[in-house]
C-alpha cells in the first residue's frame, strides 16, 4: 500500500487535497501577469501621453487599431479573474474589490474602443492595461499570503502505519490495512514499530515513545492493561493490543480533524482592504451612474460618457489594490531579516492584539535535549569511570537519556570499556558485564533486579536512591543510578536545559502587559521547576494535545487573543486553534506547517519582534489605505464635473495621472518601512 492510498483513508486529508488547486491558480495568475506586462510595453510607447515624456514620437497608420487589439487581449485574458470575481461577488450580494476593478476596466475598455472606432473622446488603453497589471500583481501577492496548505494533514496522517499485524482467533497473524481494523481486533506490535490503533495492551510490556503525540521526551513504560495511542513508537518489547477505538475516533484522527477545521476557517477571513473596496465600489458606481444621467439630461451623450468615465477611472483602485500587499511584501522581508517567517497573514496581523502567550516547554522554552547536570559518586568508582561504565551499558539503547549520557562521555573524550552480556529491563534500565563486574544502569526500579552482596548494601542503596531521587525530582531533573552487587556506585542527573533567551522573552512579554502561560505534556513537578526559573505564574502540566487546544479555547471565550508557541507534532492542534500560532524553527514539519508564524532563529525573544512588526504593519496599512481611498474620496466629486461652474474641472486624463500619483505614494510609503529591535 503506497503513501497516497494511505492518505486517502483520512477524510480530512481527502478534503485537504482540494486545496492543491490554489497552487494551480497562483501559477495561472503569474502567467497572466507576465503576458499582460509584455503586451503593456508597446501600449506604453504608443501612448500619446507617454511619448513626450520619453522624448520620442511614434506614429503610423492603424496605430490606434494595434493598441485596441493589444488592449483587447489584456482585457479578456488579464481581466478574466476580475470579471469572474465580479460575477461571484454580485451573486453573493457582496460587491468588493473585484466588482470595482471589473467595472473600471470594462468601462475604460468600452469607452476607449468606441473612441478608436470614431466616437468623440479620449483613449484610456494605457490606464486599462496598467490597472490590470497592477491588480494581477496585487492579487498574486494576496493569494500567496493567505493560501493554506494540505501538507499538514498529509504529514499527520502518515504518523499512522499503513499496515497492521492482525492476530486471528486461530492464532495466525496476517497483515491488513490499518483502515480495516475494528474495535475488538487483536494487533501485534513488534519492537521498533509504530502502533497502528488506539487500544489496550493484553500481552507484553515495553517502553512506548509518545513524544510525537504528547511532547513527553522520556519513553513511557507500559504493560498489560495500559492504554496505547496510534502513532506512538514501540520500544524493545513485543506487544499484543486490543483495539478499543475506531480509526475515526482514534486520538490522532481527532487531532487531524481539529487541525483541518481550524485551518479551513482561517483561509476564509477577509482583509481590511475588502471593506474599503466595498464602500468605494458603492460610492464609485453610484457617482458614475448619477454623473452619466445628470450630464445626459443637462448636456450631450459625449459629455455624459466623458464625465462618467472620468469618475470610474478616478475610482480605479490601483493604489487600493496594492495598499495591503505592498506593505505585507516589505514587512515579510523585514521579518525574514529578524528571524521570522510569515505563513499566515491573518495570524500575523492579529499579533499586535495578543493578550496571552502560551508556551510549550520541551523544545520551546527549553533546548529539547537532555544534558548531564550532576555526577555523584557513592562508592569505589570515580566520576569519569562512573560515566564511562554508564555510557558503555547505555550505548545501544534507543532513548533520550541514553543518548545524552553517551554524548556527554564523548565530549569528555572518555574511553568506553567493553560491555558484554547486556540485558534490557523495559522501563527500568539495563545491565552489562564490564571488567568481570555486573553493572546496572537505570531508574530506581533497576534496584529490584540486583542481587546485593548483603542486606546492609541493599538497605544503604535504597536509602541513597530515595534521598537523591526526591532531591533531583524537586529540581526537575531525571536521576540515573549506576549500581553493582555491592550497592549504588553513583548517580547521574540529567535535565532539559532552559534556553538562555527564554527568561528575557517572558519578562519582555510581561512588561507589555501580556500574560505568559506554560502548557506542557510533561509532569507537574518538572513544569513547576521550569516555571519558577522563568517566573511564569500560570502552569498547565500533563496536558495532552487536544486538551491544549481546549485550554486555549477556554481563554478565547473570555475575549482574549491567544498566541501558542510550540515545536512538536503534539503542539499542532493548539497552534492551529490559537489566534496566533507560532512555531520554533527547530520543530517538526507538522508544527511548522500548522503555524502562521515561524521563529527561524529558535529564539523565544523573537515573539516581541512579531508583536512590534505586527503593530508597524497595521500602522503602515492604515496609512496606505488613507492615501488610496483618500484620493478617491476627494477626486471623485471633482471628476463628476459638478464643480465646473466654479472653474474646477478634471478631464479623464488628469484623473488617470492623479490616480497614478496616489499609487506612487502608496508604493513609496511601503518601500521605506524600517524596523530595529
Amino acid at each position: 500500500m503506497n503513501n497516497n492510498q494511505h492518505k486517502m483513508h483520512c477524510p480530512e486529508v481527502k478534503k485537504s487535497l482540494h486545496h492543491q488547486h490554489d497552487q494551480v491558480m497562483l501559477h495561472d495568475l503569474i502567467i497572466r501577469l507576465w503576458v499582460c506586462i509584455l503586451l503593456t510595453i508597446p501600449i506604453l510607447f504608443l501612448s500619446p501621453m507617454v511619448q513626450p515624456m520619453v522624448g520620442m514620437l511614434i506614429h503610423f497608420h492603424g496605430q490606434n487599431i494595434v493598441t485596441l487589439l493589444l488592449s483587447t487581449i489584456i482585457f479578456l485574458y488579464g481581466g478574466k479573474p476580475f470579471l469572474r470575481g465580479m460575477k461571484d461577488e454580485l451573486m453573493q450580494l457582496r460587491p468588493g474589490m473585484m466588482t470595482l476593478v471589473a467595472f473600471s476596466i470594462t468601462i475604460a475598455y468600452i469607452y476607449s474602443s468606441l473612441t478608436t472606432l470614431g466616437f468623440s473622446g479620449e483613449l484610456f488603453f494605457l490606464e486599462l492595461a496598467t490597472l490590470i497589471d497592477i491588480m494581477l500583481l496585487g492579487h498574486w501577492v494576496e493569494m500567496r499570503a493567505i493560501r493554506g496548505t494540505s501538507q499538514t494533514l498529509e504529514r499527520l496522517a502518515l504518523l499512522l502505519p499503513a499496515m497492521a499485524h492482525k492476530k486471528y482467533p486461530d492464532g495466525s497473524i496476517r497483515d491488513v490495512e490499518t483502515a480495516q481494523l475494528a474495535i475488538g481486533d487483536l494487533v501485534v506490535v513488534r519492537p521498533g514499530e509504530k502502533i497502528s490503533a488506539d487500544g489496550i495492551i493484553i500481552e507484553g510490556e515495553s517502553e512506548i515513545n509518545e513524544a510525537a503525540l504528547t511532547g513527553e521526551m522520556v519513553s513511557v513504560f507500559k504493560n498489560k492493561g495500559k492504554s496505547v495511542i496510534a502513532g506512538a513508537v514501540n520500544g524493545n518489547g513485543a506487544l499484543i493490543i486490543e483495539v478499543n477505538k475506531s480509526q475515526e475516533d482514534a486520538y490522532i484522527s481527532r487531532v487531524i480533524k481539529l487541525v483541518a477545521q481550524v485551518m479551513e476557517s482561517k483561509s476564509s477571513v477577509q482583509n481590511l482592504a475588502n471593506k474599503a473596496a466595498l464602500y468605494l465600489t458603492i460610492i464609485a458606481l453610484s457617482a458614475g451612474i448619477t454623473t452619466f444621467f445628470s450630464w445626459l439630461y443637462a448636456g450631450t451623450l459625449v459629455m455624459a460618457f466623458q464625465h462618467s468615465v472620468a469618475v470610474m477611472v478616478t475610482a480605479c483602485p490601483h493604489a487600493l489594490g496594492l495598499a495591503i500587499p505592498l506593505v505585507l511584501t516589505v514587512i515579510t522581508s523585514l521579518c525574514a531579516k529578524n528571524g521570522l517567517f510569515i505563513r499566515n497573514r491573518i495570524a500575523f496581523e492579529q499579533a499586535k492584539d495578543i493578550n496571552v502567550v502560551m508556551f510549550d516547554k520541551t523544545g520551546t522554552l527549553t533546548e529539547g535535549n537532555f544534558e548531564v547536570t550532576d555526577v555523584i559518586t557513592c562508592g569505589e568508582l570515580d566520576s569519569n569511570t562512573l560515566l564511562a561504565y554508564a555510557a558503555a551499558v547505555e550505548q545501544y539503547a534507543k532513548h533520550a537519556i541514553a543518548d545524552a549520557i553517551v554524548s556527554h562521555v564523548r565530549e569528555k573524550k572518555l574511553v568506553l570499556p567493553e560491555a558484554t552480556k547486556s540485558k534490557i529491563f523495559p522501563g527500568k534500565g539495563a545491565c552489562s558485564i564490564i571488567q568481570n563486574k555486573e553493572i546496572f544502569v537505570g531508574n530506581d526500579y533497576i534496584l529490584g533486579f540486583i542481587t546485593f552482596a548483603n542486606d546492609k548494601a541493599q538497605a544503604a542503596s535504597r536509602a541513597i536512591a530515595q534521598g537523591k531521587l526526591d532531591q533531583f525530582v524537586a529540581q526537575g531533573k531525571t536521576a540515573v543510578f549506576i549500581a553493582t552487587s555491592n550497592g549504588i556506585q553513583g548517580i547521574i542527573a540529567l535535565a532539559d536545559a532552559i534556553r538562555p533567551e527564554s527568561y528575557q522573552a517572558c519578562t519582555a512579554l510581561k512588561n507589555r502587559g501580556i500574560r505568559v502561560v506554560l502548557i506542557t505534556g510533561d509532569n507537574k513537578i518538572t513544569a513547576q521547576v521550569v516555571a519558577r526559573k522563568l517566573e511564569i505564574e500560570t502552569v498547565l502540566a500533563e496536558i495532552l494535545p487536544d486538551q491544549k487546544a481546549t485550554e486555549i479555547q477556554k481563554i478565547q471565550k473570555t475575549g482574549q487573543i491567544v498566541a501558542m508557541v510550540g515545536d512538536g507534532i503534539n503542539d499542532a492542534p493548539a497552534i492551529a486553534v490559537a489566534d496566533v500560532g507560532i512555531a520554533i524553527g527547530a520543530g517538526t514539519d507538522i508544527a511548522l506547517e500548522t503555524a502562521g508564524i515561524i521563529l527561524v532563529k529558535n529564539d523565544p525573544r523573537t515573539i516581541i519582534d512579531v508583536i512590534e512588526l505586527s503593530e508597524l504593519t497595521r500602522r503602515k496599512m492604515l496609512q496606505n489605505l488613507f492615501w488610496a481611498t483618500g484620493y478617491n474620496i476627494v477626486m471623485i466629486p471633482i471628476a463628476t464635473g459638478f464643480f465646473t461652474r466654479y472653474g474646477i474641472t478634471m478631464n479623464p486624463a488628469i484623473g488617470a495621472l492623479l490616480m497614478s500619483l496616489s499609487t506612487i505614494i502608496v508604493a513609496f510609503n511601503a518601500r521605506f518601512i524600517s524596523y530595529k529591535r
